[in-house]
C-alpha cells in the first residue's frame, strides 16, 4: 500500500501547487466559457499584437479535460525531481528552472513560429494558437532523463515509461490522445530541457530567480495595460497613433476584454502543446 496522499503532496511541494493551479484555472475557463484565442499564445497576438502575457497565460491553461489529466498526471510523476536534492537537484532546483523553462520554451515557440512564417512562407503559423503545459512537462521529462535515467514516468498510475524515452513516447502517446497536440510546442520543451540539464542554461539562484520573476510581472502587468486587455488606473502609456495603421478599440464582450479592428477578422487554429 502506497503513502497517503497528504504525504506525498507534503513531499512534491511545488509540483503539487502547480497542478492545483493548473486545476483551478481549467475550471475558471470552463465556468466562464473561455477559448483558446483568449488565454493561448500565436504569432499574431504575441509579436505583431505586443500580448506578451500570452506566454504565462498559455502555460497555465487547458481547455480539454483531457489534456489537463494528461499533464498533471506526468507532472505528479516528475515531482520525484523535488526529492532529489542529493544530486543537485530538489525543491529549490524545480522552482528556478520551472520558471525558466515556461518563458524560455515560450519564447522558442514563438521563434519556430517566425522561422516557418518568414523563412518557409507558411502562413498558417500565424495564427496557429498554443495552450497547456506540456512545454514545461516534456522538459522536466528530458532534465529527469539526462539526470537520472533510471527513472520512470507513470501516467494514470497505470501506464508507466522508461524515463530515458519518455519525452519521445509521451510524444507518440499524446498525439493519438490528443490529435491537436503541438509538435513543435512539445519539441521546444525538450530542446530547453536538454540546455538545462547539459549546462547550457545555468546559474540560477534565489536572486536570479527573483529578479526574473520581477521582470515577468513586469512585462506581463505593462503588455495587459498596453493592449487594452486589462484596466490598471495606476499605469500610464502614452498612446502613438499612426493614420495609415488600422484602428484598434476595446469593446466590451460576455467574456471580458477584446479587441475590435477596422479590418475583416480572421480565423485562428487552436494547437495543444
Amino acid at each position: 500500500m502506497g503513502k497517503p496522499l497528504i504525504y506525498e503532496i507534503l513531499e512534491k511541494p511545488a509540483s503539487s501547487s502547480v497542478i492545483g493551479i493548473c486545476s483551478l484555472i481549467w475550471f475558471f475557463i470552463q465556468k466562464r466559457n473561455i477559448g483558446y484565442g483568449d488565454v493561448g499564445l500565436s504569432y499574431e497576438t504575441a509579436m505583431e499584437g505586443g500580448q506578451y502575457w500570452r506566454i504565462i497565460t498559455s502555460a497555465f491553461s487547458h481547455i480539454s479535460v483531457v489534456h489537463l489529466v494528461f499533464n498533471m498526471s506526468a507532472l505528479w510523476s516528475l515531482g520525484v525531481v523535488e526529492q532529489l536534492g542529493q544530486i543537485g537537484l530538489g525543491v529549490e532546483y524545480y522552482l528556478h528552472y520551472t520558471l525558466v523553462l515556461v518563458v524560455l520554451s515560450g519564447l522558442l515557440v514563438l521563434g519556430f513560429y517566425h522561422m516557418m512564417i518568414q523563412k518557409f512562407k507558411v502562413e498558417y503559423f500565424r495564427r496557429v494558437t498554443a495552450v497547456g503545459y506540456s512545454c514545461v512537462v516534456f522538459g522536466w521529462m528530458t532534465i529527469l532523463a539526462t539526470k537520472q535515467p533510471s527513472s520512470k514516468l507513470n501516467l494514470f498510475g497505470v501506464l508507466s515509461l522508461p524515463i530515458s524515452f519518455a519525452p519521445f513516447e509521451s510524444l507518440i502517446f499524446t498525439s493519438i490522445m490528443v490529435p491537436q497536440a503541438s509538435f513543435i510546442g512539445h519539441l521546444s520543451g525538450i530542446i530547453v530541457g536538454y540546455s538545462i540539464a547539459w549546462g547550457l542554461v545555468h546559474g540560477m539562484n534565489n536572486y536570479w530567480a527573483i529578479t526574473m520573476l520581477g521582470w515577468i510581472v513586469l512585462v506581463f502587468v505593462l503588455s495587459l495595460k498596453r493592449t487594452g486587455s486589462m484596466e490598471l488606473r495606476f499605469i500610464e502609456i502614452e498612446p502613438v497613433t499612426d493614420p495609415s495603421l488600422p484602428s484598434v478599440g476595446v469593446v466590451a464582450s460576455r467574456n471580458g476584454r477584446t479587441l475590435q479592428m477596422d479590418v475583416l477578422p480572421r480565423r485562428g487554429v487552436a494547437d495543444i502543446v
